[in-house]
């Protein structure tokens, strides 16, 4: 199934999602669909945001047949991944067409409230960074928060418990799933539940190779087959 195949799907299921989601749920999908737009041609971009929008899914009924569909959908290849203009454009009109009063806000809510969660996680400031991360952080593949007083973090996950070192997985992740263009949605992976690897990648550094939390980012965004 190609990635409009999708698109398609998910219009012609409008209704299933508009009755299993809450405001919160829907403005999750509505911001993950949006997010296909702005990757426009950029192939990783597109794949990290087909990755929000399984995701966004995941509140629909597991017995409902958009769920058992979405399944078995996967796109290989630059052109079946890039949507077309059309038919994202048709998708985004019908989710904006979704009267919810509170849409807007629980949308704003819902980003402040992933804010709060990995700005409360365990972090150090830029005084803790080595010399070489120090320079430039975000080139030295390091995510980099910013709580709403301005002031920046890097979560700890991402170095040696020991050395205090950047971690060299960390750091390869990171650049490939665009942590230094969407810090948010890279913390998050980090530190959300993964399907793939059976648990939360920042909590399995150190007990799974390297070469198993690589492939595990590499299947969202690069080459070959990106599994629904």
């Amino acid at each position: 199934m190609k990635t409009d195949d999708l698109l398609r799907l998910l219009r012609r299921h409008q209704g299933v999602i508009n009755a299993s989601f809450t405001p919160d749920e829907f403005a999750r999908y509505q911001d993950a669909v949006r997010a296909l737009r702005t990757a426009g041609s950029d192939v990783r971009a597109v794949r990290i945001a087909l990755r929000r929008v399984r995701v966004s899914l995941d509140p629909l009924p597991p017995g409902s047949e958009l769920y058992r569909r979405l399944t078995q959908f996967r796109t290989a290849g630059t052109t079946s991944v890039l949507p077309d203009a059309d038919e994202l454009a048709a998708l985004l009109r019908l989710l904006d067409s979704v009267e919810w009063p509170s849409l807007a806000d629980a949308s704003a809510e819902l980003f402040r409230e992933l804010r709060r969660e990995l700005l409360a996680v365990p972090a150090r400031g830029s005084d803790r960074l080595d010399p070489v991360s120090a320079a430039d952080p975000v080139a030295a593949g390091l995510i980099r928060l910013t709580g709403t007083d301005g002031r920046e973090q890097y979560p700890d996950f991402q170095f040696a418990p020991d050395t205090g070192d950047p971690l060299p997985v960390v750091q390869h992740v990171n650049r490939m799933i665009l942590a230094d263009q969407d810090p948010w949605g890279a913390a998050g992976w980090w530190l959300g539940r993964s399907v793939q690897l059976a648990g939360v990648p920042a909590e399995l550094l150190g007990r799974v190779p390297d070469d198993t939390l690589t492939a595990a980012a590499r299947a969202l965004t690069d080459g070959g087959e990106v599994a629904w």
